[in-house]
């Protein structure tokens, strides 16, 4: 008789707010603190995003985040780096246009890693990606955004037609506020993505609240 394969875990849904935590509003010791507070105020995801720290501190950032999220059962996804997500153990890796493709990060993760993709404002990138075997797509900017602030424009139509398209979660993402949320989770966005809205705020937690309650 032959034995079954052994089953791929669940992975979890993406869905909600999905808050980045991003080197340039934290220190290297502020993100343990702020990414619990966002998690309080209900986050749904976290990523962690770095473009300033050496290695060796992003490894220990990415640690002690992996650690912290899995304790309160949320996906810690890291931005641009399979091999910091295998080292560390997080629950994915988030690809952005000069990252690996999603069959390198698949083949080096492995089945149950959560991998999203950024497509900006280009349909006909998420389907490739879709049957590549992304687990979910990034559309954006849908605002100005002060993280990236040249970034191309998506609009609401965008979401709309992919909302029929794609059969994986959709995040919108860029210069995304509670009060112009609603509009695109009404379009077909599943999840929010924020950085500044969440980590550039003196109340961290608050400003999670104002997002999460859009999904409720």
């Amino acid at each position: 008789m032959t034995e079954a394969a052994p089953a791929v875990p669940a992975k979890p849904a993406i869905a909600g707010l999905y808050a980045i935590a991003d080197s340039a509003y934290l220190a290297p010791e502020r993100f343990g603190p702020a990414v619990a507070e966002a998690i309080a105020g209900g986050a749904r995801a976290i990523q962690y995003r770095d473009k300033r720290n050496p290695a060796e501190v992003r490894a220990r950032i990415a640690a002690d985040l992996v650690a912290l999220c899995r304790r309160h059962g949320i996906p810690l996804i890291v931005n641009d780096d399979p091999l910091l997500a295998k080292q560390v153990g997080a629950h994915g890796v988030h690809l952005g246009r000069d990252d690996a493709d999603v069959v390198a990060a698949r083949r080096l993760l492995g089945p149950a890693a959560l991998i999203g993709v950024s497509c900006y404002n280009d349909l006909a990138r998420a389907q490739p990606a879709e049957r590549a075997g992304a687990d979910y797509i990034a559309f954006g900017s849908f605002y100005p955004s002060p993280t990236k602030p040249h970034a191309a424009r998506a609009d609401l139509e965008l979401l709309r037609a992919a909302h029929a398209a794609l059969h994986v979660p959709i995040v919108a993402i860029g210069g995304i506020t509670p009060k112009n949320g609603p509009a695109l989770i009404a379009a077909g966005a599943d999840a929010l993505a924020a950085i500044e809205g969440v980590f550039g705020q003196p109340d961290i937690r608050a400003a999670t609240l104002r997002y999460a309650r859009l999904f409720n």
